[in-house]
């Protein structure tokens, strides 16, 4: 990810991320092996306080998995049951 240019590349093909997208993944990068809650997404990312459940969170997650993951493989954002999410490394 160039934070400067905003571009992320996997494999060196470049991946095309919304605003949102590229921030949440930004927000993931800084926060190695640390469970991110909705609540920590929200507040962080979102800058707002929603204070109610809502699935925006879980929307943008889904729509950046399906960008940055590789098929066939678990996705590198991994549900943590109860918790929130936890970006993870890719084993081979």
């Amino acid at each position: 990810m160039d934070l400067i240019e905003q571009t992320v590349f996997r494999g060196g093909e470049k991946i095309d991320l919304l605003p949102r997208e590229l921030a949440l993944l930004e927000y993931f990068l800084r926060h190695p092996r640390q469970v991110v809650t909705r609540e920590m997404l929200l507040t962080d990312v979102w800058q707002h306080d929603f204070g109610m459940e809502t699935n925006v969170v879980d929307a943008h997650i889904s729509n950046l998995r399906r960008k940055i993951d590789d098929r066939g493989w678990p996705s590198r954002i991994a549900n943590v049951r109860g918790m929130g999410y936890m970006l993870r490394a890719r084993s081979s």
